[in-house]
């Protein structure tokens, strides 16, 4: 009597289910490891920014030129030689020690969303680049990379695009958060320490019912244009010099100084940070002028980013567009130092927890 052939049935199915749950698994782990970066960009982003927002207010200021303090020359009253030292004396005149970090709710309010998306969306650009460039080398979903020399090895024109995007999804996303706090930070109280604007969800709210809603996106044009090149430049930058100071095979830097990852990150993303700061910033300049125009005590009124830049030229000059730039270089190294410092501490002490 012929026996029955065993049925291959139950094992194809056990397979079958085997290898669903290695892609649910892999599936889980790619969405926790993104939710780990994204914690870490935000945090990372808060500390940098609550660290440096002084600097930040009195660039703003002098940027904004929205600080109502007049000097006194012989033959005119100016507002074009105003000093940080001035400013920062004004603020404390004006708003107490604590008007060093008008805005800061704001900012922390913009920031944590703002850079968990910029840090997480270029570990992810990075990633399909790196497909796209060395094949399938990499996996997307924890930018786990085969070798660390590929890794640095990523064209600094590969490394500037997945920058350029992630900022730009960033600004995208968050743009009403820093229209905010540019009306917020970018002006000095009146008379008796009166503001006009009082946290960032009272500026949402006074912004649209005086303006509309459309004057939320006041300067969106600029800023997505800004953003582009601006973290397109600071990642960039920093791809560029961990190629140039490449690590061994033994993970310490040839030269020994810059062994260390964080530190790495801390001196290669001030250096961005001042780089992309420097070059994008007369399009940072009319960006705010474009978000303060309407606001209450400002007289200022453009018709569009370009008719904006060519009033600005045709009353100041191209000094105006560089006013504050010092302050601002000043403050974008330690600020872009920290948030990539803090970004690397934060992965590394956050392994195993996601």
């Amino acid at each position: 009597m012929k026996q029955p052939e065993p049925s291959t049935d139950r094992g194809s199915s056990s397979l079958q289910r085997q290898e669903e749950t290695t892609v649910s698994s892999q599936t889980t782990h790619g969405a926790a490891d993104m939710t780990r970066r994204m914690v870490c960009g935000g945090l990372a982003g808060m500390i940098a920014k609550t660290a440096t927002n002084p600097l930040d207010r009195i660039r703003m200021l002098s940027q904004t030129g929205e600080h109502g303090i007049k000097l006194s020359s012989s033959t005119t009253t100016t507002t074009k030689q105003i000093t940080p030292l001035q400013l920062y004396k004004s603020i404390l005149q004006n708003e107490g020690i604590l008007g060093l970090w008008a805005g800061n709710g704001a900012n922390l309010l913009r920031v944590f969303p703002a850079k968990s998306i910029v840090f997480s969306s270029n570990d992810f650009y990075r990633g399909v680049a790196h497909t796209l460039y060395f094949g399938n080398d990499v996996d997307n979903n924890n930018n786990n990379y085969t070798t660390q020399q590929q890794k640095q090895q990523l064209p600094w024109m590969l490394s500037f695009l997945s920058g350029g995007l992630a900022g730009m999804t960033a600004s995208a996303a968050t743009y009403p958060l820093d229209l905010a706090r540019g009306r917020i930070t970018g002006k000095l109280a009146g008379p008796g320490g009166k503001k006009h604007y009082k946290g960032i969800v009272n500026t949402v709210l006074i912004t649209a019912r005086e303006e509309g809603v459309r004057a939320l996106y006041k300067g969106v044009t600029p800023t997505l244009l800004g953003a582009m090149p601006y973290e397109g430049i600071k990642f960039g930058t920093v791809g560029m010099l961990e190629r140039a100071f490449p690590k061994s095979s033994t993970g310490e830097e040839q030269g020994g100084v810059l062994s260390n990852n964080i530190v790495r990150k801390l001196v290669f993303g001030g250096a961005g940070g001042v780089s992309a700061g420097l070059l994008t910033y007369p399009n940072d300049t009319i960006r705010r002028l474009l978000q303060l125009q309407g606001s209450k005590g400002t007289t200022e009124h453009f018709d569009g980013y370009f008719d904006c830049l060519r009033k600005t030229y045709a009353k100041y000059g191209i000094e105006r567009f560089y006013r504050g730039a010092f302050i601002n270089i000043v403050r974008m190294a330690p600020n872009t130092a920290i948030q990539f410092g803090s970004y690397e501490l934060l992965k590394q002490m956050s392994e195993g927890y996601f």
